[in-house]
């Protein structure tokens, strides 16, 4: 396990290389909880997340032969540009692989950021693919890999993260809240915090679709996920760091899963009202509040914004995930009578005058009685969905919710 000594040598090492990011206070959020919130923004950071930390911190402590012979990494975001930046900073070649399918965005900034000195291959589907592509061309060329997380320099750059929340707030911190992806930036920022705070309550927080290190302490041994949802893609992984596991497993003292939907209502709350934009992962600190409402009332409280890398193609999937959290969205397949007027009571009889229609979707049978329609509702209130389903139930219209059917639902509408 890494020490405090080895995050402030790390910290000597980034200085002048990373922007130090502010601790913000937030009074919308402190108000609405009744706390102190403070906002650790490396949402700000260079590379607009904490990952340059790592990165360079690893890549500083090469050998001169090793930064000669060229660095490898493996990384569908944030990773590869911190590794990019770095290369750059350093005159180290690197080669990063990325998936295929990394949107163009993506790719442009890695090379924005390392210019001259960053070859971007793209190999395989998915971060898996890449990864084992990226490890075995290291193998092959004896060039350095830096991991995004399972190592301990890159644990000990994102523990400078904690170094600057203890410089910058002298007062105590009760709760700290930390994302997890990998577990590099919670190992790295529970050390120093167990060190120099260890009266402060540590908080890791996962997505729910991806929570492997919530699951391994579980388990007392780091388990692999066999399936994950990817949507909060800069914290969802299958498998924790083996050395991130075993740090986080006995200094943090509690780990949370949020929903990908609380996660969007967060994404939009933060744009809406703070105009802070943050990618999935950048909300999940903030999203954890609302399930430690009570906890933190009167207290003083860290947030770890993460990053802000965020692609505005996803806008429409941020706000359609944050309706169905919020009981706003709801999709039905729907037996339409084949008469003339059914649609017309449905509309009249079964939707309230609040109701919209967002998604209609029918063909015609000439050769049947009923035909089936794909319908969207989008509710003003969530309370309206029991007197829809009443109606509905009360004018024999035979329905499937297809919310609670994921398959159907990706097979019917995508």
């Amino acid at each position: 396990m890494i020490a405090l000594q080895d995050v402030k040598l790390a910290n000597k090492a980034l200085e002048n290389v990373v922007f130090r990011t502010p601790l913000m206070k937030n009074n919308n959020l402190s108000d609405k909880y009744g706390a102190n919130i403070l906002l650790k923004r490396e949402d700000l950071q260079i590379v607009r997340s904490y990952k340059l930390r790592g990165a360079y911190n690893k890549m500083f402590h090469l050998t001169q032969e090793l930064q000669t012979n060229g660095v490898v990494c493996a990384s569908a975001g944030n990773h590869a540009q911190g590794v990019a930046y770095s290369c750059n900073l350093l005159g180290v070649k690197g080669t990063i692989f990325m998936p295929l399918t990394t949107p163009k965005q993506k790719i442009k900034q890695v090379q924005l950021f390392g210019k001259q000195w960053v070859d971007v291959v793209l190999r395989g589907d998915t971060f898996d693919d890449a990864y084992a592509e990226a490890l075995k061309f290291s193998q092959e060329k004896h060039q350095a890999f830096i991991h995004p997380f399972d190592d301990n320099l890159v644990i000990a750059g994102q523990g400078t993260v904690g170094l600057e929340i203890l410089n910058d707030y002298k007062d105590r911190i009760d709760y700290l809240f930390i994302p997890i992806g990998g577990g590099g930036l919670a190992a790295g920022v529970s050390t120093v915090f167990k060190a120099l705070s260890p009266s402060t309550k540590l908080i890791g927080v996962e997505p729910a679709g991806a929570s492997s290190m919530k699951e391994s302490i579980k388990n007392d041994i780091n388990t692999t996920l066999q399936h994950i949802d990817k949507f909060v893609d800069g914290a969802a992984v299958k498998r924790v760091g083996d050395l991130t596991f075993e740090i986080c497993k006995e200094k943090l003292d509690d780990v949370i899963s949020i929903p990908e939907g609380k996660v969007c209502t967060t994404i939009l709350s933060l744009y809406n009202e703070e105009a802070i934009v943050v990618e999935p992962a950048g909300a999940l600190t903030i999203s954890a509040l609302d399930f430690f409402a009570e906890d933190i009332k009167g207290k003083n409280v860290v947030c770890v914004v993460s990053g802000s890398n965020n692609d505005i193609m996803r806008t429409e999937e941020i706000k359609e995930r944050s309706l169905f959290y919020e009981g706003l969205k709801h999709y039905f397949l729907i037996q339409f009578p084949q008469r003339p007027g059914a649609l017309r009571l449905f509309v009249t009889e079964v939707l309230g005058e609040n109701d919209d229609i967002t998604y209609f979707q029918f063909s015609k049978k000439n050769n049947r009685e009923s035909g089936p329609v794909i319908v969207g509702v989008e509710l003003k209130d969530p309370k309206d969905f029991e007197s829809l389903i009443q109606k509905m139930k009360e004018l024999n219209f035979t329905y499937e919710y297809l919310n609670e059917n994921q398959a159907l639902f990706t097979t019917l509408i995508g």
